[in-house]
């Protein structure tokens, strides 16, 4: 189908009245978003900048393959030198910690790409399948601390930093501190760059695919 008649398509469907379930029509429209918005290929170490062929190389070296999402943020001559060197730096929160606010924000920005990626970094850092599912959901029944932080990076993410005060209270409550709360502030930011980048351009997964939270809850 080319790519003129997609908007032609989608404005029809939406014009006429059927009983087609909202899943469906979901699926659907995902599905022509995908072929409008598959332009970018996944840039090539040939095809990047000197810096960004050096990053290349040592990702290579360090994870053991170049992630697309990092060879897109190359596109920019820039973008992936401070991307990396803003991810990489040093913060209170432990690891752990960090993918508890990855999955919650990258689940909130539904990124397919992300929710790949952080679902295996977290299995790699110790949670279960079952643990990682409510970690995407926001919440940690698990463990009262991490739920706190969870609630909290959904919280952020969902008002757009219009944070409720019930939730920072009860994140204060349960043994975070200020720190925590700017360090947990920056990674939301870092992670919804990530996830605003994969959600414009498409780019394919090269990550093990998760499953829909919809779909197992």
């Amino acid at each position: 189908m080319q790519t003129e008649h997609l908007g032609t398509v989608i404005h029809i469907l939406t014009m006429i009245t059927i009983a087609i379930p909202t899943n469906y029509m979901k699926q659907f429209n995902n599905i022509l978003k995908t072929k409008i918005m598959s332009t970018f290929n996944v840039p090539t170490r040939d095809e990047v900048s000197e810096t960004n062929k050096a990053l290349f190389d040592n990702l290579e070296k360090t994870v053991g393959f170049v992630p697309n999402l990092f060879a897109t943020y190359a596109y920019s001559n820039n973008a992936l030198k401070n991307y990396l060197e803003f991810s990489n730096a040093k913060t209170s929160l432990k690891a752990k910690e960090k993918e508890v606010i990855n999955l919650a924000v990258s689940q909130v920005n539904n990124c397919e790409y992300c929710l790949a990626a952080h679902t295996a970094i977290a299995k790699l850092n110790g949670f279960t399948e079952d643990q990682i599912l409510e970690l995407r959901a926001g919440e940690a029944s698990f463990d009262s601390k991490l739920d706190a932080l969870a609630k909290l990076a959904r919280n952020i993410t969902e008002n757009r930093g219009n944070t409720d005060s019930e939730v920072l209270e009860t994140f204060f409550n349960a043994g975070w501190t200020k720190e925590h709360l700017i360090d947990t502030i920056s990674l939301v930011g870092d992670k919804t760059i990530s996830n605003y980048i994969n959600n414009t351009t498409k780019i394919p997964v090269d990550f093990p695919e998760v499953t829909p939270l919809e779909v197992v809850q």
